[in-house]
């Protein structure tokens, strides 16, 4: 059955808009506040997130919503039904920054199921837009993963997790061990853009642990309708609720999986009395 078109459009009118809030409070200036030792949090997520659920609440009243400043704890996602999944702002320590690097990101579950995506990236006015079955797009125009085949050929992306302070060692190994084997690894500080990146080739892989329904929901849909290969980092199906994610070019993301697993095995075996 054909997704009623209302969906998609709802999507990009929420981001645009909180695009717009992001901007305008950037321009007058921030009130930071802080979640976690190094979480922060700002006036324009609130601003956007009440937004968004108050046209979501107008339009489709009966639909769920999984957001990351207001909604509290996450969820398993709904057995039946529309989940509306959104992170007003992907990229909030480089926004209280000034670092022009974050986003907008919503996406829509049906029954469990992402089925349609936005996200927006307001310094760049970068909309990219997915349906399932329907493609990914960037500014109307079609996007494909790319087609790299080696790892030494790939740029590579990744993210640390807010509690890096108490698993340093194993991301930054991780991250030692990819340098070893790629062109370059690079770390932006927005995982729904990364992933959009990956989608539009800019990135030939992306992995993060530590992740929320909100940091990855609408981009997976991306990288799904680009053509490219997702799952958890531990090769296990992709769940927007696992944590976890690994997309990339469908030839990159196996050797990206086993370099995972190598590092792991490792540093278990080192582990070992």
């Amino acid at each position: 059955m054909p997704l009623d078109p209302r969906f998609l459009a709802t999507a990009i009118d929420i981001v645009l808009r909180a695009g717009e809030i992001q901007l305008a409070t950037l321009a007058r200036g921030l009130t930071i506040g802080l979640k976690g030792e190094i979480d922060l949090v700002t006036d324009a997520d609130l601003a956007a997130e009440r937004m968004c659920r108050d046209v979501l609440a107008s339009r489709f009243p009966s639909h769920a919503i999984l957001a990351e400043e207001l909604g509290g704890s996450v969820p398993a996602p709904p057995a039946s039904g529309c989940c509306w999944i959104f992170d007003p702002i992907d990229g909030t320590t480089n926004y209280a920054h000034g670092l022009p690097i974050f986003c907008a990101s919503l996406a829509l579950e049906i029954d469990g199921r992402v089925e349609v995506a936005a996200i927006y990236d307001p310094t760049r006015k970068e909309l990219f837009t997915a349906e399932r079955g329907g493609g990914a797009y960037l500014n109307g125009a079609p996007l494909r993963v790319s087609r790299a085949a080696r790892l030494i050929d790939a740029l590579l992306v990744t993210g640390f997790p807010y509690d890096i302070h108490a698993h340093a060692d194993e991301v930054l190994g991780l991250f030692g061990a990819f340098i070893h084997r790629a062109r370059a690894v690079r770390r932006l500080g927005s995982a729904a853009l990364d992933m959009a990146y990956v989608a539009a080739g800019r990135f030939d892989g992306f992995w993060e642990d530590g992740l929320k329904p909100w940091d990855v929901a609408a981009a997976s849909l991306l990288v799904e309708e680009a053509g490219g290969a997702l799952s958890g980092i531990d090769g296990s199906p992709f769940r927007a609720r696992a944590g976890h994610v690994l997309a990339a070019a469908p030839a990159i993301h196996p050797l990206m999986l086993e370099t995972i697993r190598s590092f792991r095995d490792e540093r278990s075996r080192n582990r070992t009395p």
